[in-house]
């Protein structure tokens, strides 16, 4: 590592990109298209989740909030990961890089605590459906939207707070964009707390939020054993949808970690790019697909929205 006398270097360098430099243009343009797709698929979701208020009921907002988070989370990245590819030299500020970190982390926490509101959501809506509007009211939703946000916020800052106070010996960023493990790996001092924040959060996150979800799946298949032939055709509608984006991300996620922890030099350099980023691109391509532009009610509405005034539908 780089000696320095001050407590961080101003600015610090990613050598993750590697053999992407050589065709960084046809990456450029990749990264670009992707990103312009997301903001599109998603922004197409949250329009007309917004604009039309039949669709202005839990699941949707449910669907909306994913939405919002996963433009928040590409923004994060995408951007930043186009301009160090044009670039002659990767660099990114601390205080840049620092910033993509608390987004990039709030990001994925945010993600597991809407899923765990979606799944809260349908355990009411099939397991108590008399009592479902009196229960998930408008504002109870918004009131769990907020709560997913603030609690991804919450418990990532302690851990963004111990990461912050660390001092800084080296300015090489061994990825292609900046996290949490990253800077921490660059510290002068002894990192403990932060290994058993980050471990503690990552139970957290990657074990009790899952087993909440699936607690809740099994009270549900508890009650789609007993019901009719086209209540369980609903609930495998809505839940099947929700579960493989539970466990893409949740699996994406893990890897992650494990990837950045015990760092495996046998993978190939394009796997290891592959799986260090889908956690953060692909959920915000996916959604938009397997929630919104899948669901009929949605599909119809963005057809409308497309061919007319779109001021005439808010109804």
């Amino acid at each position: 590592m780089e000696n320095s006398t001050f407590p961080h270097p101003s600015m610090l360098r990613m050598i993750g990109f590697g053999e992407m430099t050589a065709v960084k243009y046809l990456y450029s343009i990749i990264a670009l298209v992707g990103y312009v797709m997301i903001i599109l698929s998603n922004g197409a979701v949250i329009t007309v989740v917004a604009l039309h208020r039949g669709l202005q009921e839990p699941m949707y907002i449910f669907i909306c909030a994913l939405c919002i988070n996963g433009l928040y989370g590409s923004t994060a990245f995408l951007p930043s990961l186009i301009a160090n590819l044009l670039s002659e030299i990767q660099t990114v500020s601390y205080i840049g890089c620092l910033t993509q970190v608390f987004c990039i982390h709030t990001n994925m926490v945010c993600e597991l605590t809407i899923l765990a509101v979606m799944a809260f959501d349908r355990y009411v809506c099939i397991c108590n459906p008399l009592r479902y509007n009196s229960i998930m009211s408008l504002t109870t939703v918004f009131k769990l939207v907020a709560a997913a946000w603030l609690y991804a916020i919450l418990v990532f800052t302690i851990h963004f707070i111990l990461t912050i106070r660390l001092p800084l010996c080296g300015s090489v960023i061994e990825k292609i964009y900046c996290d949490n493990w990253s800077i921490v790996k660059l510290s002068c001092i002894n990192t403990a707390v932060n290994n058993i924040y980050g471990l503690f959060l990552t139970v957290i996150l990657l074990v009790l939020i899952p087993v909440l979800i699936l607690v809740s799946y099994i009270q549900i298949l508890r009650v789609c054993i007993k019901a009719s032939e086209d209540t369980r055709a609903k609930a495998l509608q809505t839940c099947t949808p929700h579960l493989i984006t539970l466990i893409m991300f949740a699996m994406g996620a893990l890897c992650e970690i494990l990837l950045q922890r015990f760092k495996s030099t046998t993978l190939p350099y394009e796997l290891r790019i592959v799986i260090s980023v889908q956690f953060v691109v692909v959920p915000p391509l996916l959604n938009p697909l397997i929630y919104g532009l899948k669901m009929k009610e949605i599909r119809v509405k963005i057809a409308q929205f497309l061919h007319s005034n779109p001021l005439q539908h808010r109804v």
